[in-house]
């Protein structure tokens, strides 16, 4: 088996070809990647925290699900006001070439919390596949190193057994844990996991005929999950801010309610938009995003309110690009904004997304990076916030020195790689500069992009730089 990492030079058919077929090699994880060897390569630098000088930071990672990168009043959108994540990224650093693990929920997910991007993770596709115990995620390492864990939000990573939340290092989760259930905002239950195992959590909606996992369209809406989930979460902070804590918001909105077809954009007040001369599916939006833009605010508030703002990391990002369902329109607000594609393409719009850092006195405020960065990024960001060792066998590079306020000292990404398997297959690769896609995966013609001067990839120049 030849190993993974391979060495790239230039973008060319060739070198496609040979990535490609690494990729497919190694299908399933990175050599010698199972849980115990992990622990084990760590164990020697498991108490480094505690040693340094420095006190580690908390981390809170929030993540919108299937806001698009022109989402954002900081990321140029022009028509709807996003005041607190301005904020956010006004006091923060701001990406603006940072990518999702996948182009769609699970698999994004799953990058996420592994390191390895989807030529290697377990979880490749929105299917309901419940992830191995040997796969070591993020919220294991903070537990190791003393950090109380908890999720709220979106899982996406299995149901059962191995792939509850707490059995891959969350103490707490309150939400959904499978993406098709999270498409009703308004479900008869959520779930809460902690280490008594799993609990079904009733709620008061009325779904006539619901299957088994309270997907349909509810005739009594009487509580909105989102709301319910961020009650949670503060909850969380509330209860943990006098500790090291990893604080992980998965949240669902803006994703439709699949459910409700295409008056899926559901939310419990259109507020100021109710008398826009606007579809109803974007009043539903707007509205989402209005509900977004507060809670982060609120989620900033509390850790000002406890006095933990100064040690606390915030990330805030998106699982993937923009959507096409519940009725919405993404061209409307031009949510891709200068990108080309949706959620489910591998062109910039489906996987380029918004991504935002602040941990105050470190980052210089308002400052932007054009870094290279993918959502594998997080585990090895977090060993290194922690003075742990990185685990191996993953494909994230610490982007812990920009963290820092110490960007001159970053290492660079080889490539990114994505492998997508809806719609007839696809994958893409960036390096540097440049972009490729292939659609169909092995047999499709490589498209070639300078995304210097093509930022919208227009123009496939494949056929001008054979080799």
């Amino acid at each position: 088996m030849q190993n993974h990492r391979i060495r790239l030079g230039i973008i060319a058919r060739a070198f496609y070809a040979i990535l490609f077929l690494a990729a497919l090699a190694t299908v399933a994880f990175g050599q010698g990647n199972s849980a115990a060897d992990i622990i084990a390569r760590s164990t020697s630098g498991r108490f480094k925290a505690a040693q340094n000088a420095q006190v580690t930071p908390n981390v809170v990672f929030i993540m919108a699900d299937d806001l698009g990168y022109g989402d954002l009043g900081c990321y140029g959108q022009q028509q709807l006001q996003t005041p607190r994540i301005d904020q956010l990224a006004a006091e923060g650093v701001r990406f603006t070439d940072y990518y999702a693990g996948s182009t769609v929920c699970a698999p994004s997910r799953c990058v996420l919390m592994t390191g390895m991007h989807t030529g290697h993770c377990f979880i490749r596709g929105n299917g309901r596949q419940d992830l191995p115990s040997d796969q070591f995620t993020v919220a294991e390492l903070f537990k190791q190193h003393g950090y109380a864990t908890g999720m709220f939000g979106k899982w996406g990573l299995g149901e059962n057994n191995t792939g509850l939340p707490n059995n891959q290092g969350f103490d707490e989760f309150f939400g959904y844990l499978n993406q098709g259930h999270a498409h009703n905002y308004y479900p008869t239950h959520l779930f809460r996991t902690s280490a008594a195992g799993k609990e079904r959590v009733p709620l008061h909606n009325v779904v006539p005929n619901a299957k088994a996992n309270g997907a349909g369209k509810s005739s009594n809406k009487v509580e909105y999950s989102h709301d319910l989930i961020m009650a949670e979460a503060l909850n969380f902070l509330d209860r943990n801010h006098d500790k090291p804590f990893f604080l992980y918001m998965p949240v669902t909105i803006p994703h439709a309610n699949n459910e409700a077809g295409r008056e899926g954009m559901e939310v419990p007040e259109l507020g100021e938009f109710v008398n826009k001369d606007w579809p109803e599916p974007q009043k539903g939006f707007a509205a989402m995003l209005q509900k977004l833009d507060a809670d982060v605010g609120r989620v900033l508030d509390k850790l000002s309110e406890h006095g933990i703002a100064e040690n606390t990391v915030v990330i805030f990002t998106s699982d993937n690009g923009p959507h096409r369902e519940g009725g919405n329109n993404p061209q409307f607000f031009d949510s891709n904004g200068p990108l080309r594609g949706i959620k489910r393409a591998l062109y910039e719009g489906g996987i380029r997304v918004p991504f935002i850092v602040r941990y105050p006195g470190k980052i210089t405020p308002g400052s932007e990076t054009i870094h290279i960065g993918s959502f594998a990024d997080l585990l090895p960001t977090a060993a290194d916030l922690l003075g742990a060792d990185t685990p191996a066998g993953i494909d994230g590079i610490s982007i812990a020195p920009i963290i820092r306020g110490e960007a001159e000292s970053q290492q660079q990404h080889e490539y990114l790689y994505w492998e997508f398997y809806e719609q007839g297959s696809r994958q893409a690769v960036r390096a540097g500069k440049w972009k490729a896609v292939r659609e169909p995966m092995l047999t499709g013609e490589i498209q070639l992009f300078d995304l210097e001067t093509d930022l919208g990839e227009e123009n496939d120049i494949a056929e001008q730089n054979p080799e």
